[in-house]
């Protein structure tokens, strides 16, 4: 496991986690996925309970349980704490301890469309379009994370309407509505981004 502290008590880990400290509930919880999905929410489950028991042992035990928009949550508590991530065969978690949090991880697509970079990133469209195809998805990428990390953290996934969050492409952190975020690039080598409560 790698883990990155982006702020104090923001804590954001990837990588491979042992299974040893999954609980019943967590085993429970997958029985009726699919093949695939089981494997992707007992690593991301795996990875959670190692990063807890790191950084929040007290609640490294803590039953996960589905939240509003199906925002995972650690039952009993006030706010949620946790985030989890799946793309690309990477898994990211990340918890802030009492502060409402998003963590998001994508593996850039090899093409975006015009009509995708208008919506997502229409004041700096233009300048997107100069870029190199590869280097031009990337940024894309970056900022479809942070927008991502940005409506996890308040509960509103696609509803929150990710898209008219102005994230600009040159700037590494800033704030929106009450979360500070960040693209998060010392971690692996795909778009990574966090958005946490400023005040727990």
């Amino acid at each position: 496991m790698r883990v990155v502290e982006i702020s104090p008590g923001v804590w954001v880990a990837t990588g491979e986690a042992s299974t040893g400290r999954l609980t019943r509930a967590d085993l429970a919880a997958t029985q009726d996925r699919p093949a695939w999905r089981a494997r992707q929410m007992l690593a991301g489950r795996a990875l959670l309970r190692e990063l807890l028991a790191e950084v929040a042992p007290d609640d490294a035990g803590e039953p996960v349980v589905a939240g509003r928009n199906g925002k995972p949550l650690l039952r009993g508590r006030s706010r949620p704490g946790i985030s989890i991530s799946h793309d690309g065969g990477h898994t990211v978690v990340a918890v802030a301890p009492g502060r409402r949090l998003g963590v998001d991880v994508q593996v850039p697509p090899q093409y975006v469309g015009h009509s995708m970079l208008r919506r997502c990133a229409a004041p700096y469209a233009n300048h997107l379009y100069r870029m190199p195809a590869a280097l031009r998805h990337t940024v894309f990428t970056e900022i479809w994370t942070v927008q991502e990390a940005c409506v996890k953290a308040h509960g509103t996934g696609i509803g929150g309407r990710p898209w008219s969050i102005d994230v600009p492409p040159h700037l590494d952190h800033g704030n929106w509505r009450g979360l500070r975020w960040r693209k998060v690039r010392d971690l692996i080598d795909v778009p990574v981004a966090c958005a946490w409560e400023t005040t727990p």
